[in-house]
């Protein structure tokens, strides 16, 4: 049974990093392809189009068009090709991060991540989630090597919505419950062998970081300036969560995300970390946790504006057979809850998830 640990080539975080970056980017190549939606290249992408130009390097740009899917990435790795690209930037949220990593796969070139939310861990990972051309969750893309660089721009996130910083965290906090979960099951990691005592340790700093810096980050984030909260939950929802779900190992959580993709409607409005964030609490509902875990992950959450109930999942209404339905996916072969202790069924899932609904609603009632 092998200990696997992997990371990324470089990680930079910091204040201005984007336009400072030219030192860090030379060492990939001359001639990027800059990837990013439209959304983003008009908050950031176009002035940092500008510092690329004035330092030399021969930039084509490329529309992101906001799905994470095979046909995209087809799509964008014949245009590396035949603009002789030698490395790809992928500037944005995850689903373009993940596009942009699997593109530089394809056309075997190195790879930079420039985040420019800390809303999920993608941006340190060797892999890559992929949906139909509808969002619909199909696979996981494996690749032999983290990216080459991750680039985080603090001032660009601290500039971001408040909601995807919380999404991040929220997405980050589910980092140590699914490692605890494979650590006590000997289950494989995403990395490819067991828990190293690195991830659990990092997986471990991770969640006490967030416990108690997510408040004061959120407030730096609401009044858009950079402290050292915001640079430290930054780095939780990034470094530290990339590193500990990829390392240490990830559970049900994740999987219960992946099965919400089974259903139609306004689950699909809200973000990947506030669906991660309801599939934590069901993971801690199903392994049967400790009530006071429980409660401080409910209390934060809340804090937070995270979603606790299945109401604020726009799946108040679903019925038990919906609920099945997100059971059967999140149970399907080769999804992560099966590196668990317990084999567990939909049944469980769709049992779990209307537990963790009522619990929260017991306790709403308790304080109004």
């Amino acid at each position: 049974m092998e200990k696997v640990f992997i990371s990324p080539a470089k990680y930079v975080q910091g204040k201005d990093a984007l336009l400072n970056s030219k030192t860090h980017l030379e060492a990939l190549g001359e001639a990027p392809l800059l990837l990013c939606d439209d959304v983003v290249y008009d908050i950031v992408g176009k002035k940092f189009h500008d510092y690329l130009n004035e330092n030399g390097f021969n930039v084509t740009r490329e529309l992101f068009n906001g799905e994470a899917s095979t046909s995209e990435i087809e799509r964008i790795s014949e245009r590396v090709t035949k603009e002789e690209c030698d490395f790809v930037i992928a500037l944005g949220g995850g689903k373009t991060i993940d596009t942009g990593k699997a593109v530089a796969d394809e056309a075997a070139v190195s790879v930079a991540v420039l985040p420019t939310i800390a809303s999920t861990d993608a941006p340190t990972s060797a892999l890559s989630v992929i949906y139909s051309d509808e969002g619909t969750f199909e696979k996981y893309i494996f690749y032999d090597k983290n990216p080459d660089l991750v680039l985080v721009d603090t001032a660009v996130v601290a500039n971001a919505p408040e909601r995807l910083l919380a999404s991040g965290i929220a997405d980050a906090l589910a980092t140590y419950v699914e490692a605890r979960a494979v650590i006590e099951a000997k289950g494989n990691t995403m990395a490819g062998g067991v828990t190293s005592l690195a991830a659990e340790a990092i997986a471990e700093k991770c969640v006490d970081t967030l416990f108690e810096k997510s408040e004061l980050a959120i407030a730096a984030n609401r009044a858009k300036v950079v402290t050292e909260s915001l640079e430290d939950v930054v780095e939780a929802n990034t470094l530290l969560s990339g590193l500990g779900f990829e390392s240490g190992g990830l559970a049900a959580a994740h999987a219960i995300h992946n099965g919400f993709t089974a259903l139609d409607g306004k689950i699909h409005e809200l973000t990947h970390g506030e669906k991660v964030a309801y599939g934590t609490l069901t993971q801690l509902i199903l392994e049967n946790r400790d009530i006071d875990e429980i409660d401080n992950y409910v209390s934060l959450y809340q804090t937070l504006g995270l979603p606790t109930t299945l109401e604020e999942l726009h799946l108040g209404d679903a019925s038990y057979e919906d609920l099945l339905k997100v059971g059967e996916l999140a149970t399907a072969e080769g999804e992560t809850i099966h590196e668990m202790r317990v084999k567990y069924t939909k049944e469980d899932v769709a049992n779990a998830l209307l537990a963790a609904d009522e619990y929260v609603k017991s306790l709403n009632e308790l304080y109004e």
